[in-house]
């Protein structure tokens, strides 16, 4: 059974303060040991969400090939293992996940080793020595698998200029993320939705105009509540859904290799989600609502007025705008969650800077999160929903095709 909570392992081992949304406990299972260490390094680091998403994948992936090799209660991800029934799962998960870990931030080692000796010191026996043998080849599988995906792709974005004509010179982010190999789907434009509205059409005005109104800083017509919900949504990539994975798993009572599943699952799917998104996003180069504000007299449509000095409630994300990363994240999340462990999951919550927010459904906490990019002034309802769509697509996928019972078939797509 899961036990503990990530807020402990955050305040102890890496950033000095709680993850949002969980309590400390003295004590963490190693899935969600190892899951919110990943966190706290990548969050440290300021690593781009597509980057650490990645990280994740492979951390929980490997952690998933290594146990679920002892008792084959799962079909593997790509890892043929062959274990003996005696290893021990908490040392071969420890190890799996320490090995990945040391290969994505070798300058972390000395920290992650003692992570790693005091999760061994709590085993015994023979199964120790050959759990830490199956997770370093779960490790050495996954590190290779991943060897050459694209995620190292030199950024090269070119800015649209005139020759001599000044540009903000902020380079937009994750501009090469959309060319990351993915997890489940075929490629990154995979679920790629169709292109924006026309700046003519019903939907741009109705959503460009909704936005003015909801999203601006000064907005008349925003509610206290949408504010803070709004301004909750500040805080985007793992460390606003791990938690809740962290509850569901515990609801659910959830041993060692369900748990260990359910996170590679939603590792996958997010890090496929971010892959898409981007692809997506510099597929289109859409504008954002500040600069689309501005700029309105530039489509030509009356129904749209420009705003000279129109400005977010937040400061806005530094890539183009269509479709919504945060959303199609956290619509990822909200499908696996619920195919994986049901819709009985209790009360969901997370809290960001003293406030907390609470859900009953998963559906709810993934509404919420695109509902709150238009009350920030980040994107139109039509970017919030093309994303959700996505997201939902990209975490069916993932559970229908990934980590099956052994008791289904094996599709032909793994």
């Amino acid at each position: 059974m899961v036990k503990g909570r990530l807020g402990s392992v955050f305040a102890l081992c890496l950033l000095g303060t709680p993850v949002a949304g969980v309590p400390a406990a003295s004590a963490a299972d190693v899935v969600t040991d190892y899951a919110a260490r990943a966190v706290a390094i990548g969050v440290e680091k300021q690593l781009p969400n597509a980057r650490l998403t990645r990280g994740l994948a492979m951390v929980h992936a490997a952690m998933f090939e290594a146990v679920n090799a002892i008792d084959r209660r799962y079909q593997p991800y790509k890892l043929e293992l062959v274990a003996d029934k005696g290893a021990s799962r908490e040392a071969a998960a420890a190890t799996a996940a320490h090995d990945v870990l040391v290969s994505l931030f070798p300058d972390e080692k000395s920290k992650l080793e003692q992570a790693l000796q005091a999760s061994l010191a709590k085993i015994e026996g023979d199964g120790k020595t050959k759990g830490i043998e199956l997770g370093k080849r779960a490790a050495a599988g996954m590190i290779a698998l991943r060897t050459d995906d694209g995620s190292n792709i030199q950024e090269s974005y070119r800015p649209f200029t005139k020759a001599g004509v000044y540009v903000h010179t902020a380079v937009p982010i994750e501009s090469t993320s959309g060319m990351i190999k993915p997890w489940t789907m075929e490629k990154g434009s995979q679920f790629r939705p169709q292109p924006p509205p026309a700046l003519d059409s019903e939907i741009w005005t109705r959503d460009v105009n909704e936005i003015r109104e909801l999203g601006s800083i000064n907005s008349k017509t925003r509610t206290q509540e949408q504010t803070e919900i709004g301004r909750f949504w500040f805080l985007t990539g793992p460390r606003t859904y791990t938690p809740l994975v962290q509850q569901v798993a515990e609801t659910k009572k959830m041993d060692l290799v369900d748990c260990a599943r359910l996170y590679a699952l939603v590792s996958m799917a997010t890090s496929d989600a971010f892959i898409a998104v981007f692809d997506a996003k510099y597929a289109y180069n859409f504008w954002r609502p500040i600069t689309a504000i501005r700029n309105a007299d530039l489509s030509s449509n009356p129904a749209t007025p420009r705003e000279a000095s129109w400005t977010p409630l937040g400061m806005t994300p530094p890539h183009p705008e269509y479709p919504c990363a945060h959303c199609i994240t956290a619509a990822a999340v909200a499908e696996v969650l619920k195919r994986t462990a049901g819709d009985d999951l209790g009360e969901l919550t997370l809290t960001s800077a003293g406030v907390t927010r609470k859900w009953k459904r998963v559906e709810d906490y993934s509404n919420e999160v695109a509902m709150a990019r238009i009350y920030a002034g980040f994107h139109y309802r039509f970017s919030a929903e093309a994303a959700n769509s996505m997201g939902r697509k990209i975490g069916e996928q993932a559970v229908t095709t990934q980590l099956l019972s052994t008791a289904a078939p094996k599709t032909a797509r793994q």
